[in-house]
């Protein structure tokens, strides 16, 4: 029996740490909800990719264009000269990013529908919306069925990455939490790759290959429906949703029949009971003085995240790499090879994350697509656009490729698991529905933003849209060393006095705690 400590009433308490089946089949049930994050984006985003990379030379991507998009099919096969700017079309970064509205907000109702039904119920509601929205876009056969069913899409995506981070985090033991909440972003990467593998067979599929793409996005609606059947709401949202009993039959299931779990469960009892005593609501005092360092720490690192140029990088990839010489087979597969390194590190960041502490791997991986996207822009600057309509020699294009990969390496051992491990542990209970909201919410305007604007940078900036990126990626590296506390093994219950012993952010839980007491004085 491994030791989990905690903090509480001047306590300390021993949990059981022991990695359960019934926690792990629970816990890869709601990870697996990335699964339609990944896939939707992946199938959408790099039919766009290829849309682009083939300049009008499509063969069922062409006759979806030509069914919907008519304009944007004209408007392509139209010569232009600048490498840079030669696949600048909004219709088409519009379809793709749409998806992103609906999905922030749904995030924000499902911070309130999560009171009511639970995350459980949550995950549920959001599988059946993402399940309809694949039915509608596969059978679409015009405009609005495309539009309905991209909503549905969104609202099914906005429910489920509002609830399953957050669900993870909650039911996996302390000493590995990091392995199992990253276990979502291991799914979406696994929906991203078999998005773009799919992309690459149907793309082969005249007329009603594109329906095959839109339509596989059922499987893991199906998925997440089955599986939400089969697991039960965590003992937290169970406690906080009046269920004591419950709640202690759930705990007990998942850290297992021998497991002592009196001073896990009564941490969960007394961290509710501090909600309640707060009638506020939960995103009013998210927003006040008590908060500050939540609301800090949890719009950063979305926002953060959003400017790492890794959404635009890995989205755009065939692009680039269509931009710089390859073929359009050969770009695309390329982006194959880059979604395959994406798993890779992120596999390895589950094994390594509860060993090394996040600070390290954000550092790390921070430093790494700095290094990249400088050579990156370095490259692009003297060997791609000199003279009109030249690209870039093969040995200088492999390079980008490359660094590419590597950039996307340093991506996934870091910032593409942390962003949702951090938000998903640093709040306490009675605000990380609306917490975990709000950063999901953040993340997915920025997304939505990035998608938009990347190819009209690409065409404006040039190369120097990298630099832009690596600007961010300094100041988000400068802002983990400084701001963001150490949260490896900590339990959930236990994060407060996590703020407490940090440098900076200790004088606002002294500055609170004074204020009480002397509320209590009066």
């Amino acid at each position: 029996m491994a030791r989990g400590l905690i903090a509480s009433n001047s306590n300390v308490r021993e949990y059981s740490e022991g990695v359960t089946f019934s926690v792990v089949i629970t816990c890869l049930t709601a990870a697996s909800c990335g699964l339609i994050y990944g896939y939707d984006s992946g199938v959408s985003e790099t039919c766009v990719s290829m849309l682009l990379v083939k300049q009008g030379g499509v063969m069922q991507m062409e006759s979806f264009l030509s069914e919907f998009f008519p304009e944007v099919l004209s408007e392509m096969k139209k010569e232009k000269h600048d490498v840079y700017c030669k696949y600048d079309n909004q219709w088409l970064t519009l379809f793709t990013s749409s998806l992103y509205i609906a999905a922030t907000l749904s995030s924000l109702v499902a911070s309130r529908v999560t009171m009511m039904v639970g995350r459980q119920g949550i995950l549920l509601i959001g599988g059946a919306l993402f399940l309809a929205g694949s039915i509608f876009n596969a059978a679409a056969v015009n405009i609005a069925m495309l539009i309905i069913g991209r909503m549905l899409l969104g609202f099914g995506l906005g429910f489920t990455i509002q609830a399953a981070p957050v669900y993870l985090s909650e039911s996996a033991p302390a000493r590995w939490r990091g392995a199992f909440t990253s276990a979502y972003n291991t799914f979406i990467v696994i929906g991203i790759l078999s998005a773009t593998v799919t992309n690459y067979f149907t793309d082969r599929i005249p007329v009603w290959g594109w329906r095959v793409s839109l339509g596989l996005a059922a499987i893991p609606g199906i998925i997440i429906v089955a599986g939400a059947f089969f697991i039960s709401d965590t003992p937290s949202s169970l406690v906080l949703r009046g269920y004591p009993n419950r709640a202690r039959a759930t705990l007990q299931h998942i850290r297992g029949p021998d497991a002592d779990i009196d001073a896990e469960f009564k941490d969960i009892v007394l961290a509710v009971d501090e909600a309640h005593q707060n009638d506020k609501g939960a995103f009013q005092r998210l927003f006040s003085k008590q908060y500050r360092q939540y609301l800090v720490i949890g719009v950063a690192i979305p926002v953060f995240y959003g400017f790492t140029g890794m959404i635009v990088i890995s989205i755009f990839s065939p692009l680039l790499f269509r931009t710089v010489g390859f073929s359009s087979q050969k770009a695309i597969l390329g982006s194959v090879i880059n979604s395959a390194i994406n798993l890779i590190a992120t596999l390895l960041s589950s094994f390594i994350m509860d060993h090394t502490g996040r600070k390290f791997l954000f550092v790390i991986g921070g430093l790494g697509m700095m290094v990249c996207e400088v050579a990156i822009s370095w490259i692009m600057a003297y060997h791609l656009g000199k003279q009109e309509g030249m690209i870039m020699p093969l040995n200088y294009a492999t390079g980008v490729l490359l660094l590419i990969c590597t950039c996307t390496f340093s991506f996934g051992l870091s910032w593409a698991p942390l962003r949702y491990v951090v938000p998903s542990e640093i709040y306490p209970i009675e605000v990380r529905s609306a917490g975990q909201a709000m950063s999901i919410s953040i993340s997915l305007c920025i997304s939505f933003l990035d998608l938009q604007v990347f190819i009209a940078l690409l065409c404006a900036m040039k190369y120097f849209v990298f630099l832009f990126f690596v600007i961010f990626l300094l100041a988000m590296t400068i802002f983990v060393v400084m701001f963001v506390p150490e949260t490896k093994g900590v339990p959930l219950e236990a994060m407060r006095p996590v703020w407490a012993q940090h440098w900076f952010w200790r004088r606002f839980t002294m500055n609170v705690k004074q204020e009480s007491r002397a509320l209590l004085v009066e």
